[in-house]
């Protein structure tokens, strides 16, 4: 079975910089992709993307070794079962709030005996090998995103639930829940406090930490940290400040230019 990159550079100590795709083009992720990145997250929650977008977006990252992983909708059995099927290497699920939350989560991604996976991994075989079946319960991640107060509230026993591999912080909605603004990086101090007890027992129980961030300069904050996994920005945010800064300079270069000119 091919090998889950996430999992490799876990074991070797280091962290995962990943990569977010909002835009639901084959073009987009696969040029992406080819960047460089470790991973990259087809975001089916926020994004603009549906599920045969996924599936045209995964097999578009599989042609580089960056590892294809999904943010879905929500913790829905068949949305799960669906992207692992599709070929997903990891999944991210948003609103985990409780221990049941997270076993529901664990069930739908885990085959038999360890969880209730039905058996369907139509592209998964062709993405991951003919040992997929076999193979998949110990190579699949799975994230719960921790967002809310109540997650907070329930953090140990969440991080508890067998087969969960990962953890991961979306700042905003962290924020709204604590009363404060919602941002990636500039977290007010309920946030950067609450963000630093995830990760801590996160660690202390063996699980790993993810969270987002909107600059380069803040993922390697949070890797010093010890963050594991790091997202940074998404192709949306990405194309448009590429763009701006081209567009800034040439009105600059514009203004510049036209003194003593007519037309410009």
């Amino acid at each position: 079975m091919r090998e889950n990159r996430i999992r490799k550079i876990w074991e070797a100590g280091g962290a995962v910089v990943n990569g977010w795709l909002a835009i639901p083009n084959a073009f987009s992720a696969e040029t992406m992709s080819h960047q460089g990145w470790d991973s990259l997250t087809v975001d089916m929650q926020h994004g603009v993307v549906d599920y045969q977008d996924a599936v045209n977006m995964f097999t578009a990252i599989s042609t580089t070794p960056t590892v294809p992983v999904v943010r879905v909708p929500w913790n829905e059995p068949g949305i799960l079962m669906k992207v692992l099927d599709a070929g997903a290497y990891a999944v991210i699920c948003p609103m985990v709030n409780t221990r049941e939350d997270a076993e529901r989560l664990v069930a739908a991604t885990h085959y038999p005996p360890l969880g209730s996976r039905s058996f369907g991994p139509v592209r998964a075989l062709l993405y991951a090998g003919a040992d997929y079946p076999h193979q998949a319960n110990e190579t699949i991640v799975v994230f719960a995103m921790i967002e809310t107060r109540k997650a907070l509230d329930n953090l140990e026993e969440i991080l508890s639930v067998p087969g969960l591999d990962a953890v991961y912080i979306g700042p905003s909605d962290l924020s709204l829940a604590l009363g404060c603004r919602p941002v990636f990086d500039d977290v007010e101090p309920p946030v950067a406090e609450a963000i630093a007890h995830i990760l801590a027992r996160a660690k202390a129980h063996g699980v790993v930490a993810g969270i987002h961030n909107g600059t380069p300069e803040a993922a390697l904050r949070r890797i010093a940290q010890g963050f594991q996994f790091v997202t940074i920005s998404s192709d949306a945010r990405l194309m448009a400040a590429g763009a701006q800064q081209v567009v800034r300079q040439m009105r600059a270069g514009a203004t510049t230019s036209a003194v003593g000119a007519s037309g410009y």
